[in-house]
């Protein structure tokens, strides 16, 4: 868009490249347009039907005055420009997207006006304007053969009605050749009498429709339309121009320049002058295409919205009648992105004949022309669970589900709508109010009645969508609505539609005012363009001020760069993420994974060894600026929404600049010309002079200047290629390190053979296995850096923001491998329909099987004697799951839904590869060219997403936090002992990290049970107990097992402990730490429940305070000790320094293995006196105690009184605490009481002020050997300010372990 993506050579210094007429060939004659046939026979073949009967191009049901005929390039000047070869096929199918068009005298025949571009391969971009008008066809031959494709067409359909337009709704239809096809047939015709019956060459004038085009290296819309505008004025007025127009041709290709950067330039069309002018280089780049209209079509809100998905690379699909709204809109959006670029396929208008390109499985902005008539739902796209569909007529949008908001956006809106107020626009968008006056014009003098203008305006206003218009008379409207276009064609309309015979003297005077009235609105248009465009411009100046310090450059040269840039990690995401407000996030997330993001940082880090990217230089001048200023610095982190400043400095530049011309081109001249030709014919474009076009002046003095900088350019340029890279090698390197759709940003207009078609989607299928073996290996490089990081901690996962992108784009992903290449679209999930067959076939097999007890190929794991029954795999059974869940009400959810579960399970790969396992569905659902039936890629594609298996995802869980989930449940006693059954009555409470389920009785005698609770997330604790009641009251419990029947995790809660009064430490019920179990460990439940592995086993430090009692067993060492304390510690510190939904359950950390309170417990009892005669074990808890009736009679007896203040303050705070303890109602025995005090002693920021009390009190001597870690004041001390640390931090306790304790 800027003006450094033209070609090289000397096109920077020219205006304009080619000047292109495109029409009929008189020569050859009528013929049906092939491209048209190629799509009939694409659409046929995609419904099923005989492809070769559609081929033939020749459509006789539908009245020969709409179908489509060949249009070719009648002539273009020059014949080529070196930097800008030029492309018939493309500049053909662009001028006339639907082939040539025909009317009668009885018809509507406005000019037309719209643009069009070609993106080269290499991203660079050619603008072309064209004005379409109609003209008389002289050629006998032309005519007759009318004439007899109106009797075949007759013969073929004696009853129908040649006005009403064809039945079929074939896809002829779509390729209906009028140009405004915008025109239903009642109002197209409106002459009425024999002008009903079509078209009889006796009777009726037969007109064509005929293409003027420029083709120029940047977007100068305006300065363009006015130039062909006055080109077919010059035709149609009355007198011949004042030179002939061969003049002003050679003049606007070969002696008007581009203006230079910062100025402005004014040359000369037939009878206006023409001012355009260029951005400075500090400013935005160019862009021409009025904003004002595009947010008028849409509204604010909605072009926010498609500017997010545009943002976010999604499908975009632009439908609209007319196909400079579809520009508009394309255009707008595409210039709004600074300063990043659009890098996938990007078509505004796509030819009918390309509609087979909307099956491209890669993020594409791509404009269609929709039919009068036809709504949405008539057209079949192949894949829509991505897409956004904009229907620009109908100012409405439908957006892809899930998807994040602008941050800001509130804000954002409403300072865009205060800049449109401001220019007199309503930020509502939609149906533009009714005319107030009835100037309308009309084309072709004397050919339209006085009443059918009044009725072309009355049908004009009834039609509050405004989109049935054609060329002048929407310009009125557009005008009158305060719109972009507007009335400078007023003007041209006042101009162009003096009758003949009616021109008076106050013709020039009306002229001259509404020559005033164009500058004007032109100087209106382009501020009101360059302030919306600020807006946005400084959103990302904003967002992304400090970009830079998270750059990484790792390569020494530009040449080790390019060859590594696919395992280079170029952009520090994490850190990015973690230094943005977190209302960000959702969106910044998202963005940072585009391909237009990677292109920006790859820019960026290029630009040490070359020139900057001309959109990163500006940008990176504005936050070098904005630095200066210090804009920055406060609101670093803070959401607070900054408004633009420079909205004030950016209109009065364009106005300075457009009130003040910099540079005049040359004047149009008379040429060198043969006499006789370019004789002036009224209402006909002439045959130009080709040898006066072919070439420019040679004594040109801006030629000149331009090449001698071109030469120094070159010189340099050679100069710096010794040192670096060749440009093609560099051009091959990112053209490959730029994944997909990079090199199919165009698709190829001229060759349209299937061969090529095949070819496009093999590259499609290729791009497609590339970019999933992309995201799987990002996706495992993410989780394990991050696991590694926290050294096998088991709660080391990015769930968060992070993972939730990936796990996005993935089923992204998956939609377009499952949506490239299909038969018959059917929902809008190709994912899940494909799902939807797969199950109703394997249940009419079940049926048919129903007798026979075949397992129907899914297996069961092991039956354990002990533990959890089995769960089966099951596909079927996931997608039931997913069906039953009432919060998903749409396919793409469901599909997601899907996609998750499999993922958590880790079965994904499993699943895809039973779904594709049944070939005769594929076949039925596919072409033979789909990425599910290449077998090599498919293999490839499940190996990739097996190697997902590697790492734990919490993805379905932790996103679907609503839903009642089937959990079930198993005690396993320790057999041996023969207190393997209780007579109490059990219960059982079981809490996650979003809840619990309450307390839930067990029957008596059964160790299983199913329960269904709302979704607890990652089970944390389980708190079982038992009333005491019977004789066999007291119960030895292994552990507790507890499984999601859903997702199939299952987690074990060592116990390892007795439950009954006078056994252990009394306690009655107990708080079990959860851990969760690998896969392959529920092979082996039996086995594993006996006997845990030592060293995951969470009751490891509670054994200890049994064993040691009987000083049997491993006794850790004071070193150990302490070492274990500062890993406790470290951990829970490690915990916080997460992002708030990253940390996981701080309960393991407290009270898990490897936890505080294990550790505390450790402390206490190295050297601790716990055995006694006749075997009754003391425990650390009774310590506690004694030391408190101690302090409390100490208090009683006044020997507190001398205490400094502040240890009386919490020698009464650890009294408090330790009866509270005592007197809960909770049955827990001592160690549960002194894990519970070292809970609240770390919440409350307590523990190391109670520790000197405990160390100071008497007892201590008569409790603890000499050699105790308690009485060394030196370990002690350390540990105090070990523990000092955590008061840095809000440690918040689960209510599992708080209940009953008000403190």
């Amino acid at each position: 868009m800027s003006g450094s993506t033209t070609g090289s050579g000397a096109a920077p210094c020219r205006f304009a490249h080619y000047f292109v007429i495109c029409g009929i060939d008189t020569e050859t004659g009528l013929e049906p347009d092939e491209l048209a046939a190629l799509y009939q026979w694409l659409e046929a073949d995609r419904h099923g039907t005989d492809p070769e009967a559609a081929a033939t191009g020749e459509n006789l049901e539908q009245s020969p005055l709409k179908r489509t005929f060949k249009s070719k390039v009648l002539a273009h000047y020059p014949e080529n420009v070196e930097w800008n070869p030029f492309d018939q096929d493309a500049v053909n199918m662009l001028c006339m997207p639907k082939g040539l068009s025909f009317r009668t005298q009885a018809d509507l025949r406005e000019p037309q006006f719209h643009s069009f571009i070609i993106t080269r391969e290499d991203g660079s971009r050619t603008y072309g304007f064209v004005h379409t008008f109609y003209e008389e066809v002289t050629s006998p031959q032309i005519c007759s053969a009318m004439q007899t494709l109106y009797q075949m067409h007759n013969a073929e359909n004696p009853s129908s009605n040649p006005s009403s337009s064809s039945s079929s709704s074939s896809s002829m239809d779509s390729l209906a050749s009028s140009m405004d096809e915008a025109d239903s047939s009642s109002s197209q015709r409106v002459g009425g009498g024999a002008g009903m019956g079509g078209y009889d060459a006796s009777r009726d004038t037969l007109y064509v429709s005929k293409a003027l085009c420029l083709i120029t290296p940047m977007p100068f819309m305006h300065a363009c339309r006015h130039f062909l505008a006055q080109l077919h004025r010059a035709v149609t007025s009355a007198s011949p121009p004042p030179l002939p127009l061969e003049s002003y041709i050679h003049n606007v290709l070969y002696e008007v320049p581009l203006p230079p950067p910062g100025r402005s330039l004014k040359f000369h069309g037939v009878y206006e002058p023409i001012v355009c002018q260029r951005p400075g280089p500090g400013e935005l780049p160019l862009a021409d295409f009025p904003l004002g209209v595009a947010f008028s079509l849409l509204g604010v809100e909605n072009l926010v919205q498609l500017f997010t998905c545009t943002m976010l690379e999604m499908q975009i699909l632009l439908y609209s009648q007319d196909y400079q709204r579809l520009m508009t809109v394309a255009e707008g959006i595409t210039t709004l992105l600074f300063p990043f670029q659009w890098q996938h396929v990007y078509v505004p208008i796509l030819p009918a004949s390309l509609r087979h390109f909307l099956d491209a499985p890669v993020p594409y902005l791509m404009g269609l022309q929709s039919k009068e008539g036809t709504d949405r739902s008539k057209l079949e796209l192949p894949q829509e669970a991505n897409l956004c569909f904009v229907d620009i007529d109908n100012h409405c949008i439908d957006l892809p589900e899930d998807f994040p908001q602008f941050p800001n956006k509130p804000d954002f809106i409403k300072e865009l709508s205060e800049v449109l107020q401001s220019y007199g626009l309503s930020p509502q968008g939609g149906a533009p109010p009714v005319p107030t006056t009835s100037t309308t014009s009309s084309p072709s003098p004397g050919s339209v009645s006085k009443g059918l203008r009044s009725l072309a305006l009355s049908e004009l206003e009834d039609d509050g969508r405004n989109g049935n218009l054609g060329g002048e008379e929407r310009a009125v409207l557009e005008l009158l609505q305060g719109n972009a276009t507007l009335e400078r064609l007023r003007a041209l309309a006042k101009r162009t539609g003096v009758e003949v015979g009616r021109m008076d003297g106050s013709a020039g005077g009306a002229q001259q005012q509404a020559g005033g009235r164009t500058a004007a609105e032109e100087l209106r248009n382009a501020k009101l363009n360059v302030q919306l465009r600020e807006v946005f411009a400084s959103r990302f100046t904003t967002m992304f001020a400090d970009y830079e310090a998270f750059v990484i450059q790792s390569a020494p040269d530009l040449e080790s760069w390019l060859t590594n840039r696919e395992q280079m990690h170029n952009f520090d995401k994490a850190s990015f993420l973690s230094d943005q407000p977190e209302p960000y996030l959702p969106f910044l997330s998202h963005f940072i994974e585009t391909q237009m993001f990677a292109t920006f940082i790859d820019n960026k880090i290029m630009s040490q060894w070359e020139d900057k990217e001309p959109l990163l230089r500006v940008f990176d001048g504005r936050i070098d600026k904005a630095r200066l200023y210090n804009v920055r610095a406060p609101s670093l982190r803070s959401s607070n929404y900054q408004r633009c400043t420079v909205l004030k400095e950016s209109a009065q530049a364009i106005e300075q600049r457009l009130m003040k011309i910099d540079h005049t081109a040359i004047h149009p001249h008379l040429l060198d010309m043969k006499i006789g030709q370019g004789k002036y014919e009224h209402g006909f474009f002439p045959k130009l002079q080709a040898d006066v076009l072919a070439t420019g002046p040679t004594n040109n003095k801006w030629s000149n200047r331009t090449t001698t900088a071109q030469r120094r350019k070159d010189r340099y340029r050679h100069h710096t290629e010794h040192l670096t890279l060749d440009n093609d090698v560099k051009e091959k390197y990112m053209q490959e390190a730029r994944s997909l759709g990079k090199s199919l940003r165009q698709p190829k207009l001229s060759d349209l053979s299937p061969a090529v078609i095949a070819q496009t989607n093999w590259k499609f299928v290729e791009g497609l296995l590339k970019e999933c073996r992309m995201k799987t290996k990002r996706m495992l490089v993410e989780k394990m850096g991050r696991e590694a990081v926290e050294l096998g901690h088991g709660e080391a996962n990015i769930t968060g923001l992070e993972e939730n992108t990936l796990i996005a784009s993935l089923c992204d992903l998956l939609e377009r491998i499952w949506s490239h290449g299909l038969q018959v679209k059917q929902g809008k999930s190709a994912l899940w329909s494909h799902l939807l067959h797969y199950q109703a076939r394997e249940e009419k097999l079940a049926e048919q099987q129903a007798l026979s007890p075949v397992s129907n190929g899914e297996r069961r794991k092991s039956e354990s004697s002990l533990g959890l029954p089995s769960i089966r795999v099951s596909l079927l059974q996931d997608m039931r799951h997913i069906q039953s869940m009432g919060e998903i009400k749409t396919e793409v959810g469901r599909a997601r839904a899907w996609i998750r579960l499999s993922l958590e399970k880790k079965l994904l790969s499993q699943h895809l590869k039973q779904l594709l396992s049944r070939q005769a569905l594929a076949k039925k659902l596919y072409k033979r060219y789909a990425f599910l039936r290449c077998e090599e890629e498919k293999e490839q594609f499940l190996f990739h997403l097996l190697s997902l298996n590697a790492v734990d995802y919490f993805c379905f869980t932790s996103v679907f936090t609503t839903i009642m989930i089937p959990y079930r449940a198993v005690i396993l006693p320790i057999k041996k002992l023969s207190n393997a059954m209780t007579t109490s009555n059990p219960w059982v409470c079981v809490s996650g990290e979003l809840g619990d389920s309450g307390i839930m009785q067990i029957p008596k005698n059964v160790l299983e049970m199913t329960f269904d609770c709302q979704n607890l997330g990652k089970l944390t604790t389980v708190q079982l107990g038992h009333d005491n009641s019977g004789l066999l009251a007291k119960w030895l419990v292994d552990c507790v097992m507890v499984r999601n029947e859903i997702t199939g995790h299952t987690y074990k809660f060592p116990c390892g402990r007795w439950l009954g009064k006078g056994v252990d430490d009394g306690s009655l019920e107990r708080v079990l730490i959860g851990e969760l179990l690998a896969p392959s460990a529920e092979e082996d439940y039996g086995r594993g429940c006996r006997t845990p592995p030592a060293q995951r086993s969470p009751s490891q430090t509670r054994r200890i305070s049994i064993i040691s009692l009987t000083a049997r067993g491993y006794k850790p060492t004071s070193a150990q000790i302490q070492e274990a304390i500062g890993e406790a510690v470290n951990n829970i510190i490690k915990h916080f320094h997460k992002p708030e939904k990253e940390r996981g359950s701080l309960t393991i950390l407290l009270c898990g293995e490897c936890g505080l309170v294990g550790a505390l417990e450790q402390f206490f009892h190295h050297g601790f006196k716990s055995a006694r005669l006749f075997q009754k074990t003391v425990f650390v808890w009774d310590f506690v105690e004694k030391a408190v009736a101690f302090m409390e009679s100490a208090d009683q007896m006044g020997d507190l009184q001398e205490t400094a203040e502040p240890m009386g303050m919490t020698c009464h705070s650890l009294c408090r605490y330790v009866n509270a303890i005592n007197s809960t109602t909770r049955n827990i025995g001592k160690d549960g009481k002194f894990q519970l005090l070292v809970c609240l002693g770390a919440r409350d920021r307590l523990l190391p002020q109670w520790l000197p009390l405990l160390v100071e009190c008497p007892l201590i001597q008569r409790m603890y050997e000499d050699s105790a870690l308690l009485r060394e004041r030196t370990t002690v001390n350390a540990l105090i300010s070990v523990l000092e640390t955590l008061h840095d931090f809000p440690i918040t306790l689960e209510a599992s372990l708080v209940k009953g304790i008000d403190l």
